[in-house]
């Protein structure tokens, strides 16, 4: 499958900075980093790195979801939903 070079920008024009969704969902759910960082079995810093990431790893990312309870790929498959992607030549 080749992907367009402009399907490809506009994929990326629409990044989802999953850092920053993550941080939010645990201080939604009043958790702290420490709860977080023992639960990921890693620590504090590598916590605060994880909230800096605009993208992530697929397997961290079911371990996160999974741990808070919450399903973070659904902001990648909604905004597949809403992009056209174009068929293939």
């Amino acid at each position: 499958m080749k992907i367009s070079y402009e399907w490809f920008r506009l994929f990326y024009c629409i990044m989802i900075h999953i850092g920053k969704l993550i941080e939010a969902e645990l201080h939604r759910q009043e958790r702290s980093i420490t709860w977080f960082a023992n639960k990921l079995y890693c620590d504090r810093t590598n916590v605060y790195s994880i909230f800096k990431r605009e993208s992530i790893d697929t397997a961290l990312l079911m371990r996160i979801s999974d741990i808070l309870n919450y399903n973070f790929f659904h902001y990648y498959t909604r905004q597949l939903t809403h992009t056209e992607v174009p068929a293939e030549e």
